[in-house]
Order: C-alpha cells, then sequence, then structure tokens
C-alpha cells in the first residue's frame, strides 16, 4: 500500500513499484485517512507511508494501521529536515519498522538509488511481513572460548528495525557495564542526535554522538554520527574516535565494518561485536577481524529481527557464538562483558 498526498511522487512510486515482478501494489491512497478506511479490505504486507498529510498525517495514521493489519511493516517516507527527523524516529519508537528519505519533487526522476533503496526495502520487509511461514536460514555457531577474556569494549551494528531493537538490547544492561558501548546505526545526519537521546532516556545512561578526537572514557555510551565512518585509533591516552566522511563501506556511511576492524586493533581483539536486525551484510567483515584477533561475536536471531540481513550474514559465515532473540541476547553480552567464562 503506498500513502503519499503528492500525486507526483505517488506517479513515480506506483511506476517503480508496478514494474518490479516482485511486488504487488494493492491500494494506492492519497491521505492517512483514506489509508485507515482501507487497509484491512487490502490487506497489505508493507506499507509505505508519508508522514506529512493532510486530513490525517502518518503519524496519526500509524497506531491505526498497525492495529488493523498487524502483520504489516510500515516504512515512514520522511524528508531529511530536523522537523521530518523528529517525526521518524517518533514513528520508528511507535513501531514502524523503516523509514526511507524521500527526495525532492523537483529531483525525484533522476534519483535511481532512491528507487532501487525503495524497492528492496519493500521487498525484504514483505518477505517478513503478514505470518509467512517458510524454514529458517541455517548457520553454524562458532566454539565459545574454554577461557574468556574480558572485552574491553563493546561494539553494536544496527540497521533497518535497530532504533527499536537497540534501546531493547541495552536498557537491562547498560548501566551495569563499565566498558564503553560504541555503535553504529544506518541513518542520516539528521535523525542520529534524536536517537541518542531516546537511547539515553532509555537506558538511564548518558549517550551521545561520538566527537572526533575525543579520549573514549570508561563507560562511554557513543553513537557514530550520520553520515560519518566512526574509527577508533589507539592513542597516548587510550582509544581515539576518528570521524571521516570516507567512501561509504558496504554502501553505508556509518558503517560497521571500519568501527569492528579498528576497535579490534585499538583494543588488542578485546571486543565483544554484537550485529542487531538490518538489511545488507555489514559487520560480516568486521566480525571476522573481532573473531581473528581472539575476541567474541554474537548476533540478534532470525525471528526477532525485522530483516536478517546483517545478523544472517555473520551467524551464516560462522563467525557467531550464539544467535539470540534481544532480551536473551543482552544478558548473555552483560556476562561476557562483566568477564564470565564461556
Amino acid at each position: 500500500m503506498l500513502v503519499d498526498d503528492s500525486a507526483i511522487i505517488r506517479g513515480f512510486m506506483r511506476r517503480w513499484i508496478e514494474q518490479d515482478g516482485r511486488i504487488e501494489l494493492v491500494k494506492v491512497c492519497a491521505d492517512g485517512a483514506q489509508a485507515v478506511a482501507e487497509a484491512s479490505v487490502c490487506s497489505p504486507d508493507v506499507i509505505i507511508l508519508d508522514i506529512e498529510m493532510p486530513n490525517m498525517d502518518g503519524l496519526a495514521a500509524l497506531p491505526q494501521l498497525r492495529k488493523l493489519v498487524p502483520g504489516a511493516r510500515v516504512v515512514m517516507a520522511s524528508t531529511l529536515t530536523s522537523a521530518g527527523a523528529a517525526q521518524t524516529v517518533k514513528a520508528l519508537a511507535l513501531g514502524a519498522a523503516d523509514y526511507i528519505a524521500k527526495p525532492q519533487t523537483s529531483q525525484i526522476g533522476g534519483v535511481d538509488s532512491y528507487r532501487v533503496d525503495l524497492l528492496n526495502k519493500i521487498v525484504a520487509l514483505g518477505e517478513r511481513a503478514g505470518g509467512w511461514s517458510r524454514p529458517l536460514a541455517e548457520y553454524r555457531l562458532r566454539d565459545r572460548p574454554v577461557i574468556a577474556r574480558k572485552p574491553a569494549a563493546l561494539v553494536i551494528a544496527s540497521s533497518t528495525g535497530g532504533p527499536s531493537a537497540l534501546p531493547a538490547f541495552l536498557a537491562p544492561i547498560a548501566s551495569r557495564i563499565t566498558q564503553p558501548i560504541l555503535m553504529v546505526q544506518h541513518m542520516p545526519a539528521s535523525f542520529a542526535p534524536l536517537l541518542a537521546e531516546k537511547l539515553e532516556q532509555a537506558i538511564g545512561k548518558t549517550c551521545r554522538e561520538a566527537v572526533h578526537g575525543e579520549v573514549i572514557g570508561s563507560g562511554a555510551v557513543l553513537l557514530a554520527p550520520g553520515d560519518q565512518h566512526m574509527r577508533i585509533i589507539k592513542g597516548k591516552a587510550g582509544a581515539v574516535v576518528q570521524l571521516d566522511r570516507g567512501e561509504p563501506v558496504n554502501s553505508c556511511r556509518p558503517a560497521a565494518d571500519p568501527l569492528f576492524e579498528t576497535a579490534t586493533a585499538a583494543f588488542g581483539g578485546r571486543v565483544l561485536g554484537v550485529v542487531l536486525t538490518g538489511m545488507g551484510h555489514d559487520g560480516r567483515a568486521g566480525a571476522s577481524n573481532i573473531v581473528s584477533a581472539g575476541g567474541r561475536v554474537i548476533v540478534q536471531d532470525e525471528a526477532s529481527s525485522v530483516v536478517w540481513g546483517m545478523p544472517g550474514a555473520v551467524a551464516q559465515a560462522g563467525y557467531a557464538e550464539a544467535v539470540l532473540p534481544l532480551r536473551d541476547l543482552g544478558q548473555l553480552a552483560l556476562r561476557v562483558m562483566n568477564g564470565e567464562a564461556a
């Protein structure tokens, strides 16, 4: 189901979707009220929902749509303005599965990357929506160490579904972890400060965007800024944050692999890597670095992930020693960070 008040944007999106043989467009709506009226009739697996619309906007429609079609995955179509970012982060907290940043109307015809991103999100989320029954992916767990080294840092990667998964994972455990917690969530620059604020409220511990050149203190909880890679180097005073706008890695900036790889070097392999829900395979190469250096990697399971791309890639490559739902994953992470043996 496509919900947007702009006839121009509806037209482009409709054409893109109808040209993709993987997707069936079941309804096009001009506002939230119409979407609410039609949702239970057409029963969509995925809803692309504009935020700013007359009559009923996306934020007002979202809880009603989730109640009417609880199996549907909702993607919020957002602007990259500060207001759009705030509304999108709020929508993610209300249960939206993901978001997509809308290009300017004058540019939409030439934004091929936006078209590809839109279609890939619909397909990935559609495969997990509507209660589809399919075999779970196979993987082999890595052997846990007989004698465990206490990690010096916890590094976390997430993407689609991450803004909800991160607080659920960290809230029960963050206050009991004294080592730094370093996170990469795929999102634009205007979104990251709001996510850090939401995380701080959820975990009861200071959480903020990382700053270039800062020494990472004990107990710090740092989020990579949007549109910047976060790397860690070993300085005279300890581990230091390095931010850059280098080329995207795995089509992402920030990306998890640069954080995982450099944190492994900076902390001498004493790293616990956690990969949560997300599309793609970002984090897989970094996970390989972590385990090769003697660190440990655990990932979110398929059943609890919005999309099992990133954690699945790590598990299927044989780098994960545990594949668990969020709460269990958090409790294991806490035990590992506290230095308990395998």
